[in-house]
């Protein structure tokens, strides 16, 4: 890639989450489970949950509408919407498709993204290299939403307190804009992935087969050693990338699946913990909404200002993983 295309920068946030809270203490009712068991093992306290109403589109058009509106844009503006995630509406149409019909889009293109959890960085990826791209036409995409969103509460087995007690729904999006500075927005991206690590997590069920029951199966231990290994591999390479040491770093924005993980990614890089951005204890897992949530948070609280480099990571099922390094 020709670090000298300027890359978008994020020009807004926007998030969604679920009116409905769930606390453990609410599904230790339900579950043989308890707070202290959950909070001591992955960091959670509460995540939200989705009612009827609360689709996968609905969700993704308000966190749009909100990163719209942060960034001064209006519906004929966008030129693309790209949805990241595993959990969508129905087979087709895509859930990008939903929400431009929902925004007033009347041009420009969308599609969903499908790489679990890693799915937010994997669409900054793709958006990044359409919009940069050293090709006839490069340029011509200046506004482009990127959304994860994810209603996982359809897809857990709420006897399985293995499973249930990590995942919340929600929804997170960035504007991003065309850039003109090589030294702002989206500096590099990183993307990885291993089939052969397809079944420590995954979903025993597929559309058309309805003696499959369709719900997330995860081998936890298997996951978290992948996961400490494969995020420090790729924050490094982030780094490496851009000549930058750890200490260059203001904030880190990982995906929010373990706050032990979290933790983990922190001390690496050397950074306190309030350079790192932490929302697991309120949201829960919601897979590919974690990072644009937790960014969201960040942005709008103050926390994250004009001009901090941000390292973004995540990992998947599949298995994926990646990072985005960006000066917001």
């Amino acid at each position: 890639m020709r670090r000298d295309i300027a890359g978008p920068e994020i020009a807004g946030v926007g998030a969604y989450l679920p009116r409905r809270i769930v606390t453990n203490e609410e599904l230790a009712r339900t579950v043989e489970t308890s707070d202290a068991w959950i909070a001591e093992r992955t960091g959670i306290r509460q995540r939200h949950i989705a009612g009827a109403e609360e689709t996968a589109a609905f969700m993704a058009t308000a966190a749009a509408r909100e990163a719209m509106s942060h960034a001064g844009a209006t519906a004929d503006q966008i030129d693309a919407v790209i949805v990241a995630t595993s959990t969508p509406d129905q087979a087709f149409p895509a859930v990008a498709l939903r929400v431009q019909a929902a925004l007033g889009m009347t041009r420009g293109f969308g599609f969903d993204l499908g790489a679990a959890c890693s799915g937010f960085v994997y669409g900054l990826a793709v958006a990044d290299r359409m919009m940069r791209a050293d090709a006839p036409g490069a340029g011509a995409l200046k506004n482009v939403l990127v959304i994860g969103v994810e209603v996982f509460s359809r897809l857990v087995d709420w006897k399985d307190r293995g499973t249930c007690v990590l995942f919340g729904d929600g929804a997170g999006a960035v504007l991003l804009r065309a850039s003109g500075d090589p030294e702002r927005g989206i500096i590099s991206t990183h993307l990885h992935a291993d089939g052969r690590l397809g079944d420590i997590l995954y979903v025993d069920g597929a559309l058309g087969r309805p003696e499959l029951p369709g719900t997330v199966v995860m081998h936890g231990r298997e996951v978290f050693r992948h996961a400490v290994a494969k995020l420090a591999e790729t924050v490094e390479e982030a780094l490496a990338a851009n000549h930058l040491q750890p200490a260059d770093i203001d904030w880190l924005v990982p995906h929010q699946a373990n706050l032990r993980i979290i933790e983990a990614m922190g001390r690496k890089l050397g950074l306190s913990p309030e350079r790192v951005v932490v929302t697991v204890d309120r949201h829960g897992n919601t897979s590919a909404a974690s990072i644009p949530l937790a960014l969201n948070e960040a942005c709008r609280d103050g926390r994250i200002k004009r001009g901090d480099l941000i390292l973004m990571e995540a990992l998947g099922a599949g298995l994926t993983w990646g990072s985005a390094l960006v000066r917001y």
